[in-house]
């Protein structure tokens, strides 16, 4: 027989949730506490009901128990830049020059980029982080043009014609 359904305490404030509820994250954490309790549902018999895992549904339970009610509304969730070496401002400023010239045709390339990276944040970085690094800032990595750009086009057209063919 399974353990009694722990929870008794915050159980008005789950009902309430699930009439205030403005996302389905916070509906599903609410009815993960009120069906067990009300309706003396398993948790298996509730994890079918709000669509998500036993483990899961088990995680949103613990959690709307643990914090006393709904989580708040400024409360940080999973996602985001929790590991960031630099936040968005320091990027850009950190990129600008390299993206300077590039704009004047000299090619980025990631090389200089992760030694320049290295010296700022005075450790080692992976290849891939400069890489993400760039394409968080709008690189994308162009081929050149299979023409130089100081290309005469007179003068090779002049030698087309005069040449011995």
């Amino acid at each position: 027989m399974a353990r009694p359904a722990k929870g008794h305490e915050v159980l008005g404030l789950a009902k309430a949730c699930l009439k205030s509820a403005k996302t389905t994250d916070e509906l599903r954490e609410a009815q993960a506490v009120v069906l067990p309790l009300d309706f003396g549902l398993s948790i298996e018999q509730t994890s079918k009901i709000i669509g998500k895992s036993v483990r899961w549904t088990t995680e949103l339970r613990r959690s709307f128990i643990r914090r006393g009610g709904p989580r708040p509304d400024d409360s940080p969730t999973r996602g985001g830049r929790y590991r960031q070496n630099l936040s968005v401002e320091e990027e850009v400023e950190f990129l600008a020059p390299f993206f300077e010239d590039a704009k004047s045709g000299v090619i980025l390339v990631a090389g200089p980029i992760k030694v320049a990276l290295e010296a700022r944040l005075g450790r080692k970085v992976a290849l891939a982080s400069v890489y993400n690094l760039l394409h968080r800032n709008g690189w994308r990595k162009i081929a050149p043009d299979k023409k130089n750009p100081k290309t005469n086009v007179a003068a090779q057209e002049e030698f087309k014609k005069n040449s011995q063919k």
